[in-house]
């Protein structure tokens, strides 16, 4: 699919979720956080294309949500907040990421997910500074000086994850297309070819790895923003799967399906939850399941299939 349809295909989607969100205001939140997840998911896809999973990245989620809810003690001030929160994000996934681009495959996955599991743990046991798994509730928070609540807050929370998601979307579709996506291309089919074209693999992984690890942190800001309240389950191995659930069932062939995926799954759940109070969980895996036997694609592969057949 060209740029320019994708790009067609986005704008029409940001219309339809403010068109939801108005026509059914209780989506705006279930909306803001399929935004937000997409987010994360986004920023997997360009794991995805080295070949490489992640089953840690709500250890950034967590990591920006907790930054959001105590930096709005000293700044609360959302503008500042996200941006902030994902800059942490990326420094920490700097860090994690100089060590765990060493490895690869499964060794690779459990990595991320066993320091995850260590920051879990932390935000479980220092009970002093993060209440355990009671949580945080955030301060008030601003928004150019106004403050985000009431249904004025909730649009506005909305838009920036629209925003957000958008703006994250060009910059992934844009980096996909460039040299760098060629050699994350390359990692996941031969990366000694790289090499001898003097192409650093581990370079090249760390940042993909640090843009995803920024990309979580936004998600995980708007979800403190959405939700006003943080726990350590955030940080928890299951959040990590959800966004690896996420990225099988948008689908890796495009930068819209994560939102797709993260859209579906959201709706999914609340719409499982509420039939199926002590079963919803096998609903979502029969439907990822149903995913993986019959559109291996996943939607987005289903969508772009439909679009070559017509």
């Amino acid at each position: 699919m060209t740029r320019r349809s994708e790009t067609l295909l986005a704008l029409a989607g940001a219309v339809l979720i403010v068109g939801l969100a108005y026509a059914v205001p209780w989506l705006r939140f279930v909306l803001t956080i399929a935004l937000a997840k997409g987010l994360a998911v986004l920023g997997i896809l360009l794991l995805l294309r080295a070949g490489q999973v992640s089953f840690g990245h709500a250890l950034y989620l967590a990591l920006a949500a907790y930054t959001v809810a105590f930096g709005a003690i000293a700044v609360p001030e959302a503008l500042l907040l996200v941006p902030l929160a994902a800059l942490l994000a990326g420094l920490v996934g700097l860090l994690i990421g100089l060590f765990v681009v060493r490895y690869r495959e499964i060794f690779f996955g459990m990595l991320n997910l066993a320091l995850s599991m260590v920051f879990y743990s932390v935000l479980e046991k220092f009970y002093a500074l993060t209440h355990g798994a009671d949580g945080i509730r955030l301060p008030p928070v601003t928004v150019l000086g106004r403050p985000l609540a009431g249904e004025a807050g909730e649009w506005t929370v909305l838009g920036i994850a629209l925003v957000l998601a958008l703006a994250c979307g060009a910059l992934v579709r844009v980096a996909l297309a460039s040299p760098l996506g060629e050699a994350l291309a390359g990692i996941k089919t031969r990366e000694t070819r790289l090499d001898f074209m003097g192409v650093s693999p581990k370079r090249v992984l760390l940042a993909a790895y640090v843009v995803s690890a920024v990309m979580a942190g936004f998600a995980g800001a708007i979800i403190a923003l959405t939700t006003r309240h943080v726990t350590p389950a955030l940080s928890y191995w299951t959040t990590s799967g959800e966004l690896v659930f996420i990225a099988i069932l948008g689908g890796a062939g495009s930068v819209i399906g994560p939102f797709l995926g993260a859209a579906a799954y959201e709706l999914t759940r609340v719409y499982a939850a509420a039939t199926f109070a002590n079963a919803w969980q096998m609903v979502l895996g029969l439907v990822l399941l149903g995913v993986i036997v019959f559109a291996p694609g996943g939607i987005w592969g289903m969508i772009a299939s439909r679009r070559r057949a017509a």
